[in-house]
């Protein structure tokens, strides 16, 4: 790598962005994260994340909100960055079907404002979370870049699907290099509370029933953030005009063999209560990962079990 540079992480207090401002900080660039601390999950762990790597003096952590423009105005005429890394959105697919307008503000108006600074602070350089949920019930397995992703399961895709859009126009118009990255069931140490594993690992801990739905037959491919980090970085080094790529394991792994590897680190078996698929919920998620192993040189490492080991092991140290 040649000079350090100054990125822009948004939701740097979130799962991946926090992980990816981490590993900015340990290879000397300067990262600046925006989080808005949210309380979509307990806030404790989003200042825990923080306080991980808080002690560096390359490191600017500021408490905003994305979707509101004269604030992000004010901190992009005062920081000048190369790059924005934006992760921040309202999380969670069955939440979107309560609270649909926080989706709106974050992912949509938050997406937007972002690409506008972009475009006004002239950073050509825009890295962004998409999801696999926009492939929704997609019928053709492995999921690749090039499938119709038109019609979306859930509010939550329908705004990475947009998301997506706007990038492309922000591309089209100003000549943005805009990457997004489709990230699949994402996973690992200082995870998210709503995900799976973690409720999952809290629930069989605390003698508690875990809710498994589609009576364990889902397929989820899931992919350990050390993975996810590193193709992340890659994407923010070799900006690419404008791409999709996908970052999954390319290994889907049925739900109750997961959840087998979660009793296995646990040393403990789980009560389970046993549900029909969720309304937003898919069957399978596979990422035909070609594209991100051409363009990004990925190649996921981490198989399930050690992930889940790892995971078990932080928290079991943090709770």
């Amino acid at each position: 790598m040649g000079q350090k540079m100054n990125i822009l992480v948004t939701g740097g207090a979130g799962f991946i962005g926090f992980h990816v401002a981490k590993a900015l900080l340990e290879r000397g660039d300067k990262v600046t994260i925006i989080d808005n601390f949210n309380d979509y999950y307990d806030v404790k762990l989003k200042e825990a994340r923080i306080k991980e790597i808080g002690k560096n003096n390359n490191l600017d952590v500021i408490k905003a909100d994305i979707s509101d423009y004269n604030k992000m105005d004010a901190v992009f005429r005062k920081h000048q960055f190369n790059k924005i890394c934006h992760l921040a959105a309202q999380a969670g697919v069955r939440y979107s079907l309560e609270n649909p307008l926080e989706y709106e503000k974050s992912n949509i108006l938050g997406t937007m404002v972002m690409l506008e600074m972009a475009r006004k602070h002239n950073i050509k350089d825009f890295i962004f979370a998409s999801s696999s949920s926009v492939y929704g019930n997609n019928k053709k397995i492995p999921f690749s870049e090039d499938d119709n992703v038109d019609n979306p399961v859930s509010l939550y895709a329908a705004t990475k699907k947009s998301n997506e859009l706007l990038a492309y126009t922000y591309h089209h118009l100003y000549k943005i290099n805009c990457t997004g990255l489709r990230f699949f069931t994402v996973y690992g140490e200082f995870g998210r509370p709503d995900m799976a594993y973690f409720k999952f690992t809290k629930a069989i801990l605390e003698d508690k029933p875990i809710d498994v739905y589609n009576n364990g037959k889902m397929k989820r491919d899931f992919t350990y953030i050390s993975d996810i980090v590193q193709a992340v970085l890659a994407a923010i080094d070799n900006p690419f005009p404008y791409e999709i790529i996908n970052l999954g394991n390319n290994k889907p792994i049925e739900l109750s063999y997961f959840i087998e590897c979660i009793e296995n680190a646990l040393g403990k078996k789980a009560k389970k209560n046993m549900l029909p698929m969720q309304p937003g919920d898919v069957k399978i998620t596979h990422a035909d990962i070609k594209k991100a192993e051409k363009l990004l040189n990925y190649k996921p490492k981490v198989k399930i079990e050690e992930g889940i080991k790892r995971f078990v092991k932080w928290y079991k140290e943090n709770e």
